[in-house]
């Protein structure tokens, strides 16, 4: 049973009556009379249970943009029903007027739709999991409600704002493999055409066959080979969801930021011809996605991330060699997008990047916290400096970290948030440029 605004003032007024007209009489009258009306409205109100509830399927959309959930409701009863109907998404789903007025009539099968407006702030799968639907009577006092158990679901993607980069760098592959191919060996191992010589070409280029055949009236011509950058290779990207992805960085989990810079250097990386693997790791793997599978790889990509958390654990760094031999045997870009932190590298990563580094190219992709550079410059007072010294040392840590990992032949590449995903880019097109792929 459900009592409305309505019904209060009904009641307000009969109480004016009640202290005009005092006595055990007058208010078991205004009382009864009450309940009668409730009882009556009620009776006359369209039942809704009569109504059988449909969720229509909603499309994954990317954090922060709007969305729509559209919900059918087909009513079988014979009187007419008038209410309101109320969508239980969560929070985090960002319903604008999750209540709506309803009016359904009577006697035949009807169907209606009722649309939510939704703005998600969180990322992953959000859930309505029931459906609220109030059935008001005629004179507008009472009404009954039933709250219907069909689940709908919505996919929040990552947001992808990186992909504003995206233009540039594939212009900038374009150069480096179409009309201004580069000419030396180096940059390359694919053929790509003959052309004659000129004068600061690589002598190891000459093709002498092709010199030979090459015969005019006024003596024989140099030819020379042009390379472009390989196609087809391997890029494996794995990003640490463990506890150090957790860490908030410019009020940004850095979990957040690593799947910016694979989702940029993943869509770069297909965009040039290459396979690419991705996968999330803690103690186990979680999202994985590949070009081999069906569909977009960014859209693989970008489901694979939507359901991935940070988890308040130690990443397990002994599956990464394991893990990327079930992928490919042969010697491939391997990105790890984790936490320059030299506590769980030390422990983790460092006794299994030999190992890596012998068969792969490993480069690391981590975020660099810009607060550490503001405290270390701010030396104001005495709090400030202790501040500053400390950031000082973890600085010094990570200098000290980048030399080790160098020495093991492992590319560094350490950004701020916004900075990592188009400097990671530019590491592969230099990486590709120089035939180190």
């Amino acid at each position: 049973m459900v009592l409305t605004r309505r019904f209060l003032l009904v009641a307000l007024g009969l109480g004016a009556v009640v202290v005009v007209l005092p006595g055990w009489a007058a208010l078991l009258g205004c009382l009864a009379l009450l309940v009668l009306l409730a009882a009556a409205d009620m009776a006359l109100a369209g039942s809704p249970r009569r109504v059988r509830v449909e969720r229509l399927p909603t499309s994954p959309v990317r954090l922060g943009q709007p969305t729509t959930a559209t919900t059918a409701l087909h009513h079988h009863g014979s009187r007419r029903l008038r209410g309101q109907v109320k969508d239980g998404w969560q929070p985090s789903a960002g319903a604008r007027r999750p209540v709506t007025a309803v009016e359904l009539p009577g006697g035949a099968e009807v169907t209606r739709r009722i649309d939510t407006a939704l703005r998600p702030s969180r990322r992953g799968d959000l859930h309505s999991e029931h459906i609220s639907l109030r059935s008001i009577g005629p004179m507008g006092l009472a009404g009954r409600q039933v709250v219907h158990r069909v689940r709908h679901s919505l996919r929040v993607l990552p947001p992808f704002h990186s992909r504003r980069h995206l233009p540039s760098k594939l212009q900038r592959l374009r150069e480096l493999d179409g009309a201004t191919a580069v000419q030396i060996r180096g940059a390359g191992h694919e053929f790509d055409s003959l052309r004659d010589y000129v004068r600061g070409d690589d002598v190891r280029s000459i093709d002498w066959r092709a010199t030979a055949r090459r015969q005019s009236s006024q003596g024989q011509h140099l030819v020379v080979r042009t390379w472009r950058p390989e196609r087809d290779r391997r890029v494996i990207l794995a990003l640490d969801s463990s506890r150090t992805s957790a860490v908030r960085i410019e009020d940004e989990p850095r979990l957040d930021s690593g799947m910016e810079a694979a989702l940029l250097l993943g869509a770069l990386a297909a965009g040039a011809g290459d396979r690419v693997d991705f996968f999330s790791f803690d103690r186990g793997l979680s999202g994985q996605a590949r070009s081999g599978m069906r569909g977009d790889l960014l859209h693989q990509m970008a489901e694979a991330m939507s359901e991935v958390q940070p988890e308040l654990v130690e990443a397990d760094f002994s599956q990464l060699p394991s893990q990327i031999r079930a992928i490919t045997s042969q010697r491939s870009l391997l990105v790890v997008l984790t936490s320059l932190d030299s506590g769980s590298l030390e422990e983790g990563l460092l006794p299994v990047l030999p190992a890596l580094a012998e068969r792969h190219l490993v480069v690391l992709a981590a975020v660099r916290d810009p607060e550490l550079d503001r405290r270390a410059r701010a030396r104001e007072n005495t709090s400030e400096v202790y501040r500053a010294a400390a950031a000082e040392r973890s600085l010094i840590e990570k200098e000290a970290l980048r030399r080790q990992l160098g020495s093991l032949g492992v590319e560094v590449v350490e950004a701020t948030p916004h900075q990592l995903p188009p400097q990671l880019a530019d590491t592969y097109i230099r990486l590709k440029a120089s035939g180190r792929l």
